[in-house]
């Protein structure tokens, strides 16, 4: 972890995300790539007419003042960081920044301010999350703790999931004390029963690794959604990190049909992981 983009809306959430950015950066001794989306149409960037370029120009300057200001801050002593301001209009071109400057990961609020300042409220982060082609770390409050030592990595079992779990052990095992398997068994006719899920895992395990050894950490949590599965189980079990998988661009995983990998990000008051498979 070389490089974290923070998207930056001067909201109270952006400076959560920025908080745990430097907390990151300081650990892995990492540059915070700060990023300011300027929204303004293209019209008033290019306008001819005298008046609407000074209206341009202004909010240029208001922007580029509040983003010094924002970023004037005790917590980012001691950090190599970067303001990046860009006049851009749609959420997923924040990949295409991640991609020109190498970043290894995304963190940012799930909710943004209002008025003038409104930039992540709902699915503004969720296009963030299904565009970025690398991890996204979403928060929704102060994070104390970045260790992150107990986590619960949502798992269907079924093949698509096997890069997602390799992806997590090579990230956290060897840093982290316990990494829960949280398959959510839902009611009507996607109810399996205790056998089925078990050979499922062993299925599961038997592909992924050759071994078993992580059956003992895998939870089969009984819910009428997936969401509320995961997120249910996660606050019962101190979790500090909910890891979840996506397809990127292609959508959420098989496994979080419809909107589920969404409403995780969107409702969980634990930090959200999003990895692309």
């Amino acid at each position: 972890m070389k490089k974290i983009i923070v998207p930056v809306d001067f909201s109270e959430h952006s400076e959560y995300a920025l908080k745990t950015a430097a907390k990151l950066a300081k650990k892995h001794d990492a540059e915070v790539l700060a990023l300011h989306m300027l929204e303004m149409s293209t019209e008033a960037l290019s306008v001819s007419d005298e008046l609407l370029g000074q209206k341009a120009v202004f909010f240029m300057k208001l922007a580029e003042k509040k983003f010094n200001d924002f970023l004037d801050k005790d917590y980012l002593e001691g950090v190599k960081i970067t303001p990046i301001i860009k006049h851009l209009k749609v959420f997923s071109e924040v990949n295409d920044v991640a991609k020109q400057h190498d970043a290894d990961i995304i963190v940012m609020g799930s909710h943004g301010a209002n008025g003038f300042e409104e930039m992540f409220v709902g699915s503004n982060t969720e296009r963030v999350v299904r565009s970025s082609e690398i991890p996204v770390l979403v928060v929704k409050s102060n994070v104390a703790n970045i260790n992150f030592d107990v986590i619960a990595l949502a798992c269907d079992f079924s093949e698509e999931s096997i890069d997602s779990y390799h992806h997590t052990m090579e990230m956290f095992q060897d840093i982290v004390s316990k990494i829960y398997l949280v398959h959510v068994n839902l009611p009507n006719e996607k109810f399996s029963s205790t056998a089925q899920l078990e050979k499922m895992a062993v299925n599961f395990f038997t592909k992924a690794d050759k071994h078993l050894r992580s059956l003992e950490n895998v939870r089969y949590v009984s819910d009428y959604t997936v969401d509320d599965g995961i997120v249910n189980f996660s606050n019962k079990n101190n979790v500090d990190l909910i890891v979840m998988p996506t397809h990127g661009r292609k959508g959420l995983a098989r496994f979080f049909k419809g909107s589920v990998g969404e409403e995780v990000v969107n409702h969980s008051p634990i930090p959200v992981l999003t990895l692309k498979i």
